[in-house]
């Protein structure tokens, strides 16, 4: 009973830590998309990603004892994709596929 009790506060306590934000990305395609997703998936404080190409959407959870949203964001303007609260270098941008090349002023292109 004591093993039960205390595999279910672990388990609380694990879930507690877990944050989930909806985070606007701009781009284009599936190779934005992959791009994105692996790119955020490869730090293994980041449970989740799924960027949806037609809201332009990124779902992602993370654990908010090694991250914050901040940092999120820094690290999808680090592959290349700007958000609402970090750019991309124009280094960065400049190295991305024609068809990944999103519009900067915020305006979004027809996905490819």
């Amino acid at each position: 009973m004591i093993a039960i009790v205390a595999f279910t506060m672990l388990g609380t306590a694990a879930f507690a830590q877990t944050k989930t934000d909806k985070i606007k990305v701009l781009g284009n395609c599936g190779m934005c998309k992959s791009r994105i997703e692996k790119g955020l998936k490869s730090d293994s404080s980041i449970t989740s990603a799924e960027w949806d190409k037609t809201t332009k959407f990124l779902t992602v959870s993370y654990d908010k004892k090694k991250l914050d949203e901040k940092a999120i964001h820094q690290k999808v303007a680090a592959l290349g994709h700007d958000t609402d609260k970090a750019k991309t270098t124009d280094e960065v941008y400049a190295k991305l596929p024609g068809c990944c090349k999103y519009d900067r002023t915020g305006k979004t292109e027809k996905a490819h």
